[in-house]
């Protein structure tokens, strides 16, 4: 009878957590204000709301926004919030900022429904590689709440592994 092959990795404990699973579904779009101002300078107040009277919202439906202005522009902060509510009916997710800040926010929040606790005393592998944009932000925001309850933190696959962290037996 050959022998049998064992999966070290799979009974070793070890827990991996594989942040690309947190990624929301949706596009991700920004909406810049540059082409709206005057010469890429100045907002119109009466142009600026008769676009946004006019402009088919619609088009945002179930989308992340991140609402920004691309120009070197005084923009009034009422015009962020225009946009915003008129966005507001439709995408699922709007910020004011870059498509990386959007990521980062869109990652915290779904870092703060994770139950924690269920890491406890465990030895925790954080995946490394995703085909997903994981903000580099959403493995420190891991590792900073998993770093007191966790026995040990790790990053990469199980099967090769950097250790980050390990808890002293005093814990």
């Amino acid at each position: 009878m050959p022998d049998e092959i064992v999966n070290k990795v799979a009974s070793s404990g070890l827990i991996t957590i594989d942040l690309e699973n947190f990624y929301p579904k949706g596009e991700r779009v920004v909406f810049d204000l540059k082409p709206l101002l005057f010469q890429e300078l100045i907002l119109k107040e009466k142009d600026f709301r008769e676009f946004v009277k006019q402009h088919n919202w619609e088009n945002y439906r179930d989308k992340f926004v991140a609402i920004t202005c691309s120009a070197d522009a005084v923009v009034p902060t009422w015009a962020f919030m225009l946009v915003s509510i008129s966005l507001e009916p439709f995408a699922q997710k709007i910020i004011f900022g870059s498509l990386e800040t959007l990521e980062s926010i869109v990652f915290h929040e779904q870092l703060q429904a994770l139950n924690y606790g269920d890491y406890k005393d465990k030895r925790v592998v954080i995946k490394g590689c995703s085909n997903l944009p994981v903000p580099v932000n959403a493995y420190v925001e891991l590792v900073k709440a998993l770093r007191p309850l966790a026995k040990s933190i790790m990053y990469g696959e199980p099967c090769s592994t950097v250790p980050l962290y390990k808890a002293s037996i005093a814990k």
